[in-house]
């Protein structure tokens, strides 16, 4: 059962960000600092990356552990609702996959970074997981995936 109004809950659904958001801008920031330069939201690729480095070939999600279903402590489900959320959180994963396919076929090399790695207990400082980004951007893997669990963290 959810604890405020339709109105009171509407508003805050609203003002959730999709883009700009505290881990994103952070990982933005560390990047910058080590020289990396991107491109933001690039709306003519699947998915609107975070952040495109052309130079690279290779794109970078930072996703929030809720909308996309991570697995950590931040990728609860709400108790009201249920087959709403299901359904939800089932469409997030099979777009962000789709997305990853299309990115992957047309040449682009992928990263997803947890919004769990920059935020809460077992984050990491941000230098740390931008130098991950640097270095798989400077290698030659095609997918890489950072989370802040040291179980998550891997590179495929």
């Amino acid at each position: 059962m959810d604890t405020v109004d339709k109105a009171v809950r509407s508003r805050i659904m609203a003002s959730v960000r999709q883009r700009d958001t505290g881990p994103e801008m952070r990982l933005r920031r560390a990047l910058h600092r080590l020289g990396l330069r991107y491109r933001l939201h690039d709306r003519k690729l699947p998915g609107s990356p975070d952040l495109v480095f052309p130079r690279f070939k290779a794109v970078v999600f930072v996703h929030g552990c809720f909308w996309h279903v991570h697995g950590c402590k931040y990728s609860t489900t709400p108790a009201s609702r249920k087959e709403f959320w299901a359904e939800k959180f089932a469409a997030n994963k099979a777009r962000d996959q789709r997305n990853v396919t299309l990115l992957l076929a047309d040449g682009w090399r992928v990263m997803t970074v947890w919004e769990c790695a920059l935020k809460g207990k077992r984050e990491y400082p941000e230098e740390a997981v931008a130098i991950r980004v640097a270095n798989w951007l400077r290698g030659t893997r095609h997918k890489g995936e950072i989370g802040g669990s040291p179980i998550l963290r891997r590179f495929t």
